[in-house]
């Protein structure tokens, strides 16, 4: 059976439609962390809503605008501010005259803990953060949008951002980067939070879903079947960090480095920010302890050798 993530190579920049109202373009973005790029998602055909415009790509902003033709754009809907999925936003909105929505800025969503490691200095990893983004309209938690033709809700799903949202279309899914099929999202605090991904996806498993369209990647077409197994993922990485602190403390590089094994190097700075939203979540829960400051690079011990 072929892999659908693995064949999943569009030309960027070409509107491909996924369901009837639902095209999908590619943004000229590729990259470890972006896959073949981002997906932009149009809602809609005389009137339509933008998901996800992308980075700040001029190329990219043509493509969309010749997607949208003569249609009306009732919103530019934004998953969260992160420079792959938002910076595109603001020109997208000015040259149709369409709102920015969203679950609020960069800092929106954020858990006391978060807020507290972010004043202390730490800073975002991994895809870097869209600083400047401002949404027109704010969008809460089941806040619903429509248009001729269409509805979303919009569902607060922190985790792998703290103003992550998803939209629900019937049973379709705009998953963002909170679930997606290619790799497992990264959860890089202060702006990623191991708590409140498990969270989210708990929130999700409470609906049933056809198929989830993601901010990478192709569609993924057995929703709840991946949902669990990224819960089930997380999990036993907090079981491996457990065990790897059972008789040996360490650092969240020097952990990553002893789990992580046969990683690329490219790939261990993302896998160490996911090793210490781990361990934040688990001092919280009392089961590590650490040296001086909640930092990155605090010496951790498992709760039993401190």
């Amino acid at each position: 059976m072929q892999d659908p993530q693995a064949e999943f190579n569009p030309v960027p920049g070409k509107a491909d439609w996924l369901a009837p109202g639902l095209r999908r373009i590619l943004a000229p973005n590729p990259s470890p962390m972006t896959f073949r790029g981002t997906n932009s998602y149009i809602l809609g055909e005389d009137e339509v809503a933008v998901i996800d415009p992308g980075p700040d790509n001029a190329e990219h902003l043509d493509a969309l605008l010749a997607a949208i033709g003569g249609a009306r754009v009732a919103a530019v809907l934004v998953t969260h501010a992160h420079l792959d999925h938002s910076p595109l936003a603001r020109a997208l909105a000015q040259a149709t005259g369409a709102p920015v929505c969203a679950f609020g800025d960069a800092l929106a969503g954020r858990s006391p803990i978060m807020q507290r490691l972010a004043a202390s200095g730490l800073a975002g990893g991994g895809e870097g953060v869209d600083a400047a983004f401002a949404p027109d309209e704010v969008l809460a938690d089941g806040a619903t949008l429509s248009g001729d033709g269409w509805a979303l809700e919009a569902l607060h799903t922190p985790g792998h951002f703290g103003n992550h949202l998803c939209f629900a279309w019937d049973g379709t899914l705009f998953s963002g980067d909170l679930v997606m099929g290619w790799a497992t999202s990264l959860v890089s605090p202060p702006d990623g939070d191991i708590a409140a991904f498990l969270s989210s996806l708990d929130k999700l498993t409470a609906r049933d879903w056809s198929v989830l369209h993601a901010g990478h990647g192709a569609p993924v077409p057995a929703p709840s079947e991946r949902i669990g197994f990224l819960a089930n993922h997380r999990r036993a990485r907090e079981g491996q960090i457990l065990d790897a602190l059972t008789h040996c403390g360490g650092s969240a590089a020097s952990i990553t480095a002893r789990i992580y094994t046969g990683l690329s190097p490219a790939l261990l700075p993302a896998a160490t920010r996911n090793v210490f939203a781990h361990l934040v979540d688990l001092s919280l829960r009392q089961q590590v302890t650490f040296a001086g400051e909640l930092s990155e690079n605090a010496y951790f011990y498992g709760a039993t050798a401190a």
